[in-house]
């Protein structure tokens, strides 16, 4: 069932649980996610790229993510993720999307905060001219700057290891109490070594950042960038008020791998599309399922 995504990760966290959240640019990967968190019994969270979600297509994708999201037997929520224009928006919301992340990380201070206010207006303008679903409308915004791209495993920007102190893309705990009260978000995203992409070297989280920032605000944290991270440091976010945590890189890799070996077969055996998207089902829910098992408690 269709749930909002801030009482779904409110629920998880006071069972000590985060929620998995997979970026799907396809049904039948969404198909898999939801597959794999009904048989766990655990909820999840399918989130959209804004790059997704500007094209028609994208549209009807978002459309037919919340028709599965209604039909689930756990909860979902779906969510249009790293959104900053305002018209993307709107459209995502128009199509059935029931959370966004207004993503200002990339802006001045100030800046990210105004961008996050006008994202709450315009959504409250869509249901005063009767769409119904401004004020429903969860968001998460984020702050502090992940390196990366999100859409891509290899950005020419992504690191590997953990900024050093003071370093300029760590979340500033400082700041957290006076955005989270003056832009109203449900959730905050932070930045505490996490990039998206994968990571040069091996991962090293400021778990005493995230610590810090935790204590600062009662508002559900986030986590980005969560492919490569190992599965014993995952575990620990829950612990920190974080529950949710994003996942793309390691998805789509394990399901283009997985079409890279299999497409020849199936090409021999009379060109068996069928046989090749559930071995992308297979892939896609093998690590969904990890992913829900290793953040659930």
């Amino acid at each position: 069932m269709r749930v909002r995504l801030d009482d779904l990760v409110v629920s998880a966290l006071q069972q000590g649980s985060a929620v998995p959240a997979f970026t799907c640019y396809d049904f039948t990967t969404a198909l898999a996610v939801v597959g794999a968190a009904e048989e766990a019994g655990r909820g999840a969270i399918l989130l959209v790229s804004p790059s997704t979600a500007a094209t028609a297509n994208g549209l009807r994708l978002i459309a037919a993510l919340r028709g599965l999201a209604d039909g689930a037997g756990v909860p979902v929520a779906v969510q249009l993720d790293h959104a900053s224009d305002l018209r993307v928006i709107a459209d995502a919301v128009a199509a059935g999307a029931d959370s966004v992340l207004v993503d200002g990380s990339s802006l001045d201070y100030e800046d990210n905060i105004a961008l996050v206010r006008s994202a709450r207006a315009a959504l409250d303008v869509l249901a005063s001219d009767g769409a119904g679903t401004g004020p429903e409308i969860v968001i998460e915004a984020e702050l502090g700057g992940l390196a990366g791209d999100e859409d891509r495993a290899f950005g020419s920007d992504a690191a590997g290891n953990a900024p050093a102190a003071g370093t300029a893309g760590l979340t500033d705990s400082a700041q957290v109490e006076d955005f989270v009260a003056r832009t109203g978000a449900q959730l905050l995203a932070v930045a505490v070594g996490n990039v998206h992409g994968k990571y040069k070297g091996e991962p090293e989280l400021r778990w005493d950042v995230l610590q810090d920032i935790a204590v600062r605000t009662r508002v559900p944290l986030v986590l980005h960038g969560a492919s490569g991270i190992p599965s014993a440091e995952l575990v620990k976010a829950a612990a920190m008020n974080v529950g949710k945590v994003n996942f793309n890189t390691e998805l789509r890799t394990g399901v283009l791998e997985t079409l890279e070996s299999r497409t020849a077969a199936h090409r021999t055996d009379g060109e068996n599309l069928q046989g090749l998207l559930a071995d992308w089902d297979a892939a896609a829910g093998t690590f969904a399922a990890t992913a829900l098992a290793t953040l659930s408690r």
